[in-house]
C-alpha cells in the first residue's frame, strides 16, 4: 500500500509521516518512509545567507530534478517493499509550487504521474497558513513568508488533482493528526482487502 502526503510548508507532513511509521513498526508490521524533499529548505536558507533571490526558474529548475529524481528512487524502493509506503511529498508538491509561483504545470511531471503508480491516497494536510508559518518560525530551520504559504495553498486547491486528495485538518496537535492519518490509512487498508 503506497501513501503520499502532501500540503504546505508547516502542515506536519514529515512529523506525521515519521509518527506512523514508527508505531506501525512498533506494532510488528511492515512500513517504510520514503521522502521526496527538492531541497527548498537548503535554498532558502543558502539565499537567506547570501541576501538574494533565487530567479524562480533557476530554483524551479533546481528543484524539480532534486524533487524527480527522489521520486523515482522512492518509487523503485516501494515497488521492492511488501507493506505500507509512506511517501512524504511526490510531485503533486512542485506542480502546486509551480502554480504558486506563477510558472506553467509543463508536460513532464502530469505525464509522470499518469504513468507512475497511483498512491492508494493522496492525503492533502491541511492547515491555516497562519499557523504553518508559525510552526516554520518555531522550528527555526527554514523561512517561509505567510504570504508564500497563502499562495501554496491557494496552488494545492486549485490543481486538477486536488478534488481526489483525502483531505486531513492539520490545524490540531501532532498527536491528533497523527491518529487521524492512521484512520485514513486504516480505511485504505480495508478498501484494498475487500
Amino acid at each position: 500500500m503506497l501513501i503520499v502526503l502532501t500540503g504546505i510548508d508547516g502542515s506536519g507532513k514529515s512529523t506525521a509521516a515519521r509518527a506512523l511509521v514508527s508505531a506501525i513498526q512498533a506494532e510488528g508490521r511492515n512500513a517504510l518512509l520514503l521522502s521526496n524533499h527538492a531541497g527548498r529548505r537548503s535554498m532558502s536558507l543558502l539565499a537567506q545567507r547570501l541576501g538574494i533571490q533565487w530567479p524562480h526558474r533557476l530554483a524551479d529548475a533546481a528543484e524539480t530534478t532534486l524533487r524527480l529524481v527522489n521520486v523515482l528512487i522512492s518509487h523503485a524502493k516501494a515497488s521492492r517493499f511488501d507493506g505500507l509506503v509512506i511517501m512524504d511529498r511526490h510531485l503533486h508538491c512542485q506542480l502546486a509550487l509551480r502554480t504558486a509561483k506563477g510558472l506553467p504545470r509543463g508536460r513532464l511531471l502530469p505525464w509522470l504521474l499518469s504513468v507512475l503508480p497511483a498512491p492508494d491516497a493522496v492525503v492533502y494536510l491541511d492547515v491555516e497558513p497562519a499557523l504553518a508559518h508559525q510552526r516554520i518560525v518555531a522550528r527555526g530551520t527554514d523561512a517561509e513568508t505567510l504570504k508564500d504559504l497563502e499562495g501554496l495553498r491557494a496552488a494545492y486547491r486549485s490543481m486538477p488533482e486536488y478534488p481526489g486528495f483525502v483531505q486531513l485538518d492539520a490545524d490540531c496537535p501532532p498527536a491528533e493528526v497523527v491518529a487521524r492519518l492512521a484512520w485514513i490509512v486504516g480505511k485504505e487498508t480495508a478498501a484494498v482487502s475487500c
